[in-house]
């Protein structure tokens, strides 16, 4: 029996990876570092703001201290804020409607790498922000995806004991092995990325419009 549906945000919900990009690269330019889209799609994406940014200095091999560290945290969020205060980020077809349709009697997460300043405008304007019971951004785990860590807390706080009968829905590999790790079943949707690169999810989706709560339950038998 299904007992949680645990959503990832960027490239779920929203379609935000590219505005991600951009803003990455706008506080990079200070440090006279950018990254290229095949790059960042092929390393960066599933990685939060931290260990993007970390892994930009490295490549550069470029000393980042803590204070530096987290002054391009802050000024990243300020410049993803803009774009979607603009309405420039919009939600992918499916998810808010499948977040919707799942009766509340299923408790449902929302587990993601970006910062709860990214997500909580975004989720509050769609009136979805009440569909979840759990929350966990950035800011809640010291690991972020690939680690387990993310998906475990939610799952804790859904008080889940048995993951193996819950589904993450995500869309890149490190999201998969992140959910995959905490013992969760994984629907892969191509949104970021083809369905060769997500052959470790247990399902694989075109798009959230073809999804349904029966297609998540048929997942558990």
């Amino acid at each position: 029996m299904l007992q949680a549906v645990i959503f990832d945000f960027d490239g779920i919900i929203v379609d935000s990876e590219p505005w991600h990009y951009k803003a990455l690269n706008t506080v990079l330019e200070a440090d006279h570092i950018h990254i290229e889209w095949d790059l960042y799609q092929d390393l960066y994406i599933g990685f939060d703001d931290r260990d993007a940014l970390k892994t930009a200095f490295k490549k550069a091999h470029k000393r980042l201290s803590s204070k530096k560290l987290a002054e391009r945290i802050a000024q990243k969020a300020t410049v993803f804020e803009q774009y979607a205060n603009r309405g420039e980020i919009l939600t992918l077809p499916g998810a808010i409607q499948l977040i919707k349709s799942i009766p509340i009697r299923l408790p449902i997460g929302l587990c993601s790498g970006a910062l709860r300043s990214d997500i909580e405008p975004i989720i509050t304007a769609h009136r979805i922000k009440e569909n979840f019971r759990s929350i966990v951004t950035a800011e809640d785990t010291k690991k972020s995806k690939p680690d387990p860590a993310p998906y475990q807390l939610s799952l804790k706080n859904l008080k889940i004991t048995e993951p193996t009968n819950s589904v993450a829905i995500e869309d890149t590999p490190a999201g998969i092995h992140s959910a995959k790790a905490a013992g969760m079943k994984v629907l892969a949707v191509t949104t970021s990325f083809s369905a060769e690169h997500l052959t470790q999810a247990d399902a694989i989706a075109n798009s959230l419009e073809n999804v349904n709560r029966k297609t998540l339950e048929d997942m558990i038998l």
